[in-house]
């Protein structure tokens, strides 16, 4: 796996800013974009062991979009829903 192209990143961090109605604080918008930028790198980086925690008929079944939403599904649920 390979981390998102630059475009991509940059795309996320504009789409994200309009999205997010919240307060920043001091955070700018190059902050944001490291904090794309390094969320993008721990998930490239961290891919593997998120397989492998995996039970293994959905290592071997899924496929790597399906983890991926998998993922996703979680954390939104977590954060974004409130259930921490």
């Amino acid at each position: 796996m390979t981390v998102l192209s630059d475009e991509n990143r940059a795309i996320i961090r504009s789409e994200w800013m309009r999205d997010d109605t919240g307060e920043w604080g001091a955070v700018t918008k190059p902050d944001l974009r490291a904090a794309v930028n390094a969320a993008d790198d721990w998930v490239n980086g961290n891919a593997a062991s998120f397989n492998g925690a995996l039970p293994a008929l959905a290592q071997s079944e899924l496929t790597a979009s399906q983890k991926a939403q998998l993922l996703v599904h979680v954390v939104h649920k977590r954060f974004i829903v409130g259930e921490v």
